[in-house]
């Protein structure tokens, strides 16, 4: 005779975990992970770290270990925070690609020839690129210049201050921040523009408007300018400028 199989019932689901109550630890921390999601989440850059946002002027940064050490031309090791506790008033930093070049050299004469009128009022100006020490020195003394250049390898300073190019190489630029950390002065820039801010930034710390001054000229470079100072144009020159000089 046949066999008759018969279907064994499912077992029945067991019952759900009664909620369990929130206790007041619980409810702090559920509120903690809301107010994080609500946060912005850092910039990541191309390999996927987190970075924090370029500082914009009115942002108070701070300074304990902001952009690592560099190194001046004349190889002593500082960092931002001691180059600030130095100055009288605060510290502007001129960003240019590579020392010696065209477009370079017009920026550093620039700063050079207006050097007392930017630091009457006890600004401290530097000059900041990944160049060794050894090409800024010989940059520094083949054109006179008055202030030390800084030498940032690592890009570690530059990259803090916003003004890294991706995925290598500097933006110029001018960056200005004072005793306290507050930022006066962030913006990228070509030469005359750099000065210009600058400029500005002392004519406003001495109580008077800031205003257009006609610029000192610098030793003659030779360097091709826009004819309609239209901002595409100039990059352009910028970045034909910066290939090393033969």
């Amino acid at each position: 005779m046949p066999v008759e199989l018969r279907k064994r019932k499912a077992p029945a689901p067991a019952p759900a975990p009664p909620a369990k109550k929130q206790t007041k630890v619980s409810k702090v921390a559920n509120k903690v992970k809301e107010a994080v999601k609500g946060k912005p989440e850092k910039s990541t850059d191309a390999n996927g770290s987190s970075k924090a946002a370029k500082p914009a002027v009115g942002d108070t940064i701070t300074l304990d270990g902001f952009g690592g050490e560099i190194e001046t031309n004349d190889g002593t090791k500082t960092t931002l925070k001691a180059l600030l506790d130095e100055s009288e008033s605060g510290v502007v930093l001129f960003t240019y690609p590579k020392a010696s070049t065209p477009g370079c050299t017009t920026q550093a004469c620039l700063f050079r020839d207006s050097y007392a009128e930017l630091t009457n009022d006890g600004l401290a100006i530097y000059g900041l690129s990944t160049d060794s020490p050894k090409a800024n020195t010989s940059f520094q003394t083949k054109q006179k210049l008055p202030y030390p250049l800084l030498c940032d390898p690592g890009a570690t300073l530059i990259d803090a201050i916003g003004l890294k190019k991706s995925p290598k190489g500097t933006t110029r630029g001018v960056f200005a921040v004072d005793k306290a950390g507050k930022v006066l002065v962030a913006e990228p820039g070509g030469p005359a523009a750099t000065l210009q801010a600058t400029k500005k930034l002392v004519a406003a710390g001495d109580g008077s408007a800031a205003k257009e001054e006609p610029l000192v000229a610098a030793e003659p470079v030779e360097e091709a300018k826009p004819a309609n100072g239209g901002a595409a144009e100039e990059q352009k020159i910028e970045e034909a400028l910066e290939k090393p000089a033969e």
